[in-house]
């Protein structure tokens, strides 16, 4: 068995509570080996061959039968998680302040338009590009008062969960890519 990288989009977060040990007893009831968790925000690893959009379905019916309501997961192998850490557009940045750019996963690609839009409301020093169907931020000055931050919100960008490179790199760790 390999592992999977599991996200779970807007929990811990304006009211959506997800206690991490109820996570990991869920993994394990839809039949996932081995399942750990990075935070308190949505990050689990777990071990399985299973394909990431089985992985995504199983996980989402297990998540909204416990609690009650639906949450978005999405799944990556190792492998993609590497080629989206290579694929990164700020190494740069990410060397400056890895909190300040931001990794929006997103489950089925960018909508039309979005990284225009985006653009549009950056200010200052603020990026965005969009690589391999995922959009990575930089944000110099934090996200608390980024208007593109405000605005990168599914009727816009469509489903994503964003990552901090911290947490990126630190999820690379629990599976193995880095030291």
């Amino acid at each position: 068995m390999s592992d999977r990288i599991c996200l779970l989009r807007g929990v811990n977060v304006g009211g959506v509570k997800v206690p991490m040990a109820e996570l990991k007893a869920i993994a394990v009831e839809v039949g996932f080996a081995n399942p750990r968790t990075l935070l308190a925000s949505g990050n689990l690893v777990v071990e399985t061959d299973a394909e990431p959009a089985d992985v995504e379905a199983r996980l989402e019916r297990g998540i909204a039968a416990h609690f009650g309501r639906p949450i978005d997961v999405i799944v990556r192998t190792p492998k993609q998680w590497a080629a989206l850490m290579a694929a990164n557009p700020f190494t740069d940045e990410a060397g400056i302040d890895g909190s300040k750019l931001l990794v929006m996963v997103m489950k089925a690609g960018i909508k039309d338009g979005a990284v225009e839009a985006l653009r549009g409301v950056a200010a200052g020093d603020e990026r965005v590009e969009p690589v391999g169907g995922d959009l990575f931020f930089w944000h110099p000055d934090g996200l608390g008062r980024s208007k593109m931050a405000e605005k990168a919100q599914p009727r816009l960008i469509g489903i994503g969960t964003g990552r901090n490179w911290n947490t990126v790199q630190k999820l690379a760790v629990m599976v193995g890519l880095e030291d």
